[in-house]
């Protein structure tokens, strides 16, 4: 009977885990839809907001560029690691860490590297081991654009002031639910599209005002700030997939594992009565002898 017991505590425990995973999966399925809408709209204009930007920095002289193109020796590298700050989310988290480790040990080893992290769980592994300057943990809590942008801004001033060579951003550019693609994603300086990709044709038939130098100078930090929302948008939608993907296999696992709890419990049981018979009918057989 304790045998049997066990196996009861060991159904209601499961039991009570899978509905636990079970809400945890609508709650993120609802997340995720109205995340996943967010990033499709806003793909678009990110995307020609930076093509527009390479083919008209493509045409300009190289004396007339920003400070934000300058190509120089990598001595510091700066990496913006962008993770969540809620786990059971699967390899999510994983994901980003390794690839940051990675950076470090191969890409920029023996180059002076510093770590600014987005999101509690990336923090709390990376300062273990890197040399992690700034942790925004804040932004997920009213992710706006207000708010990235001061972040893109103080990244801005610090490449300009040549406190760091390079800025990457690393993070989990979502596709779908059940994919996330982890990117690197230089950040500064800008990279500018070759010549021999530009359709300078195309760009000459227009007439600026003001200037295109003008122009640049302008909208640069409206593309560096909305490369770093894209990011973050598309880590968020990208967070919620993978959590709704990792809730939904545990609400599978738990559901299979209650069946084969059942199963060993009813076959306990059955043993447990069969031998009460045996025991009874032993008995009898013993008095009438």
């Amino acid at each position: 009977m304790a045998n049997l017991k066990e196996l009861r505590n060991r159904i209601t425990s499961v039991s009570s885990t899978m509905q636990i995973t079970s809400a945890m999966k609508m709650v993120s399925a609802a997340k995720l839809n109205k995340a996943q809408d967010a990033i499709t709209k806003m793909r678009p204009y990110s995307n020609k907001l930076t093509e527009l930007l390479q083919s008209l920095s493509a045409t300009l002289d190289a004396d007339s560029g920003s400070d934000f193109a300058e190509e120089r020796q990598i001595n510091k590298v700066l990496i913006v690691a962008i993770s969540s700050n809620r786990g059971l989310a699967g390899a999510f988290n994983t994901n980003i860490i390794k690839k940051v480790k990675s950076l470090t040990e191969t890409t920029y080893k023996g180059i002076s590297t510093e770590v600014i992290t987005i999101g509690k769980k990336a923090n709390d592994i990376l300062k273990k081991t890197h040399t992690v300057t700034t942790n925004n943990n804040s932004l997920f809590d009213e992710l706006s654009f207000e708010n990235v942008a001061e972040v893109a801004e103080d990244l801005m001033a610090k490449f300009k002031n040549r406190e760091y060579d390079k800025i990457v951003i690393v993070y989990n550019s979502f596709k779908n639910a059940a994919t996330q693609i982890v990117m690197n994603e230089q950040f500064l300086p800008l990279v500018a599209k070759q010549n021999d990709d530009v359709d300078t044709s195309s760009v000459s038939d227009y007439i600026f005002e003001p200037s295109k130098e003008e122009i640049v100078n302008d909208l640069i930090p409206k593309s560096l700030k909305m490369q770093l929302y894209k990011a973050m948008r598309d880590s968020f939608a990208s967070e919620h997939g993978a959590r709704m993907t990792a809730m939904h296999k545990a609400t599978d696992n738990a559901t299979e594992l209650r069946d084969s709890l059942k199963l060993s419990y009813n076959k306990a049981r059955q043993a447990s009565i069969t031998n009460e018979i045996l025991e009874i009918v032993g008995g009898a057989e013993a008095l009438n002898n």
